[in-house]
């Protein structure tokens, strides 16, 4: 008989990663014995295949969003029959929640270490912050969840910390990653042809940030380790910073008042990245919290050498000085050294194939077939 199971997320935004995984999940799980339902209020993905349940009930303002939709999962939750019910929201009463934005507690945690005195108490005060830290405290303390699908190990021991759930509930499943699609032999077709778009010349090592949200990903020090990074000076060092943020143009005067101009590139939101994925040397993410990161995940695969911060997921993927370093996110001098590192002719290409090697084992398929395997010991 076939498993029905509902994906609870609320909205798609193509440039988002949590998305951009519930689409690449739907897709996976199609290969299994499985009756697939997405409970949603907004989405434009790929999912005509599978049942979609519209949640759209007015709002005003992302509070009001939030609670509105839970109301509304709830509401339908009660009247359909589903075997397992997985969230991507947090919601109380699903039987699985995948932490894929993470535990906002150690996000707000993570924050408040650029924050004033007046920014931590506006977070603190904050409505929406207050709603989503006692939604996620319902949730995790509901005796109808189950099973909670950890994105990484950094996520599992968060939510072991600030909820205390226990360890036979928390389940670590990576996200996967087409191996097929991301693959170093796309520098081969794409890399020069790149480069020349962007105006960066062959032989400068070119880094690449991909994510949006630029305060929370660490542009800010990314740059300024940029600036005082002597190697990569000396080397014509290249950053292309692709993704979306509303305050863009900020980070660019940034970027000129550091001297960086001519050797920083924004791209704006980009939906297919393979191609500078294609030109880059190394991919580059000093983010304040980050539970894993698709982007990292596909930079990898591409053969690219990361470097990350200690509060992001991905870093247990990481052999510092074999395929990549680590570093605290505000820590600007030892980002400058790391990137100083990667610039040296040789390093970079040197860290290919165990990049690569890093990520060979979290295909598409496998991600899938955990997932299945969960959700059956869970039946």
């Amino acid at each position: 008989m076939s498993l029905r199971l509902a994906i609870v997320r609320q909205r798609y935004n193509p440039f988002g990663g949590a998305e951009r995984f519930v689409a690449t999940a739907l897709d996976a799980l199609g290969r299994h014995d499985l009756s697939l339902t997405l409970i949603t209020r907004e989405w434009t993905g790929g999912e005509q295949q599978h049942a979609v349940i519209e949640c759209r009930p007015p709002h005003l303002g992302r509070l009001a969003r939030d609670r509105s939709f839970a109301r509304c999962v709830q509401d339908v939750l009660a009247r359909e029959r589903f075997d397992l019910v997985q969230s991507h929201e947090r919601i109380p009463g699903c039987d699985i929640f995948r932490a894929g934005d993470g535990v906002h507690a150690a996000w707000l945690a993570q924050r408040a270490r650029r924050q004033g005195a007046l920014g931590r108490l506006g977070a603190r005060l904050s409505p929406w912050h207050r709603y989503t830290l006692a939604a996620e405290r319902a949730m995790f303390g509901d005796p109808r969840l189950r099973a909670v699908i950890c994105i990484s190990q950094l996520v599992r021991d968060d939510i072991r910390r600030f909820y205390g759930v226990a360890d036979e509930k928390l389940h670590v499943i990576y996200n996967g990653v087409d191996l097929e699609r991301y693959h170093p032999d796309l520098a081969a077709g794409q890399r020069q042809e790149t480069r020349a778009r962007l105006g960066v010349p062959d032989e400068a090592p070119l880094f690449i940030y991909v994510g949006s949200g630029f305060e929370r990903k660490g542009v800010g020090p990314l740059l300024d380790a940029l600036a005082r990074a002597a190697a990569c000076k000396a080397h014509d060092a290249h950053l292309v910073v692709v993704g979306a943020d509303k305050h863009l143009r900020r980070y660019a005067r940034q970027a000129a008042q550091a001297g960086l101009g001519g050797r920083v590139i924004f791209t704006g939101g980009v939906q297919d990245v393979r191609s500078y994925y294609a030109a880059a040397d190394a991919f580059v993410l000093p983010t304040l919290y980050e539970p894993l990161s698709n982007a990292v995940l596909e930079a990898l695969a591409c053969g690219l050498p990361c470097l990350v911060s200690t509060q992001c997921g991905a870093a247990e993927l990481i052999t510092p000085g074999r395929n990549g370093f680590v570093c605290d996110a505000l820590d600007v001098p030892a980002l400058a050294a790391h990137l100083d590192a990667l610039a040296r002719p040789g390093v970079a290409a040197g860290m290919r194939a165990a990049a690569r090697a890093a990520v060979a084992h979290l295909g598409l398929a496998a991600m899938s077939d955990r997932l299945v395997a969960l959700y059956r010991s869970l039946l």
